[in-house]
């Protein structure tokens, strides 16, 4: 059955808990690996979250160490990885295809903006 975009995302979206930036920079600084599922242009005007890796939505797939020996060192399905994008839908489908290779402790920040509105920690690339 051929599902819509919004399908898609509404799917992922009650897959993937969303969690507030301030329980996400707890969970950073308990092990959990952030990363910023945003295109590198998005980041070069913005900066991202201070110590988040960048893994664009179109390689999520294929940077980690599961589906990839050569993946990002620590990007492994024994971490707790959370995505964030610019709103959060790339971070929720980003997070539904790593749950769909095995990844079981995944949650969605949301969007860089509810980071900035925290006033938590960024840094420029």
């Amino acid at each position: 059955m051929t599902k819509t975009m919004q399908e898609l995302i509404e799917e992922a979206y009650k897959e993937i808990p969303l969690i507030s930036p301030e329980d996400a920079l707890i969970m950073q600084r308990d092990g959990a690996l952030i990363i910023d599922t945003r295109e590198s242009n998005e980041l070069e005007s913005t900066g991202k979250v201070k110590g988040a890796l960048h893994v664009p939505r179109g390689l999520i797939e294929f940077q980690n160490k599961e589906s990839n020996p050569n993946g990002i060192d620590g990007f492994t399905s024994d971490k707790t990885i959370i995505l964030y994008c610019a709103a959060g839908a790339r971070a929720a489908l980003a997070g539904k295809a790593l749950k769909d290779l095995g990844f079981n402790s995944v949650y969605n920040l949301g969007g860089f903006p509810d980071w900035l509105n925290s006033g938590l920690p960024t840094e420029k690339l």
